[in-house]
């Protein structure tokens, strides 16, 4: 994936991508990956009482697990059906929560807002990187933190999208999101306003019973893949399953045909403002 910067119509990529988020249904892919939220809220330290919000917040994992917590929480997101699913995940839990249909680069929020700004990989797909940093630095309270998880472009997800990218090839001129998932970007999208800057690396485990199960799973409820199979022919498409079941059975850390366990690498930041 090209992480060039010049060039591109960065609004027409952003419309391309909400309608991309809006097909399938997030939600669903959401529910697998509810662990890599709770421990974001955990690593931030998101205390009781303290305004949070939540970037890209899809239907609202990271947001619920604030909330949970007992803090103010707000859950901002482009996509209105997944605004809807969250509101209803919170109020099964009897949860109070301000969701907001809101865009990453231009938040919905007063300066200096919140204690506490989180996005677990909502925010690394904005088109205009520096553009969403600024918007969470700007919304997040001196003192305050903003915490990150985003997938690494050398895991499980990057090698993902470079095998579908080989077949749909991305936006020309569009950074890679996956620039997110590297230290030496969130340093160079965060320095100016951090006085500290903590990245370790994380596991998100994907279990399906097969490989197959796997790529049926994404082609039909993930929004980026279902898009890729949609831009090719029958016989692309065919070539693209199979690319991606051999790169599913290649990651399996099972290999024992008893169900496959795919690590899925991310980097979780903590960064804390001045």
């Amino acid at each position: 994936m090209t992480i060039t910067t010049t060039g591109p119509d960065l609004a027409a990529v952003k419309a391309k991508q909400q309608k991309t988020w809006s097909s399938g249904d997030f939600a669903k892919v959401a529910s697998t990956i509810v662990l890599s939220s709770e421990r974001l809220a955990d690593s931030a330290q998101v205390r009781a009482g303290s305004d949070v919000l939540d970037v890209a917040c899809g239907s609202g994992n990271a947001t619920i697990a604030a909330a949970r917590n007992a803090s103010n929480a707000v859950g901002v997101d482009y996509v209105p059906q997944l605004i809807e699913v969250a509101r209803s995940r919170a109020a099964l839990e009897g949860l109070t929560v301000d969701f907001r249909v809101g865009d990453a680069e231009d938040l919905p929020a007063d300066d200096d807002s919140f204690d506490t700004v989180l996005s677990v990989f909502g925010a690394m797909f904005a088109p205009h990187h520096h553009r969403t940093a600024a918007e969470m630095s700007r919304v997040t309270r001196a003192g305050g933190t903003v915490a990150l998880a985003s997938w690494t472009p050398d895991g499980f997800i990057g090698e993902m999208f470079a095998v579908i990218s080989g077949h749909v090839p991305p936006p020309a001129g569009v950074a890679s999101p996956l620039l997110w998932g590297t230290e030496d970007h969130v340093a160079d999208l965060f320095g100016d306003d951090a006085s500290d800057i903590s990245s370790t690396q994380q596991i998100q485990p994907f279990r399906y019973r097969t490989a197959e199960a796997f790529v049926d799973f994404f082609r039909t409820w993930y929004g980026p893949t279902l898009a890729a199979f949609n831009a090719l022919d029958e016989a692309g498409q065919s070539v693209l399953y199979t690319d991606l079941v051999d790169l599913a059975n290649r990651w399996d850390i099972h290999q024992d045909g008893r169900g496959i366990c795919i690590p899925g690498s991310y980097l979780e930041s903590v960064i804390t403002l001045r």
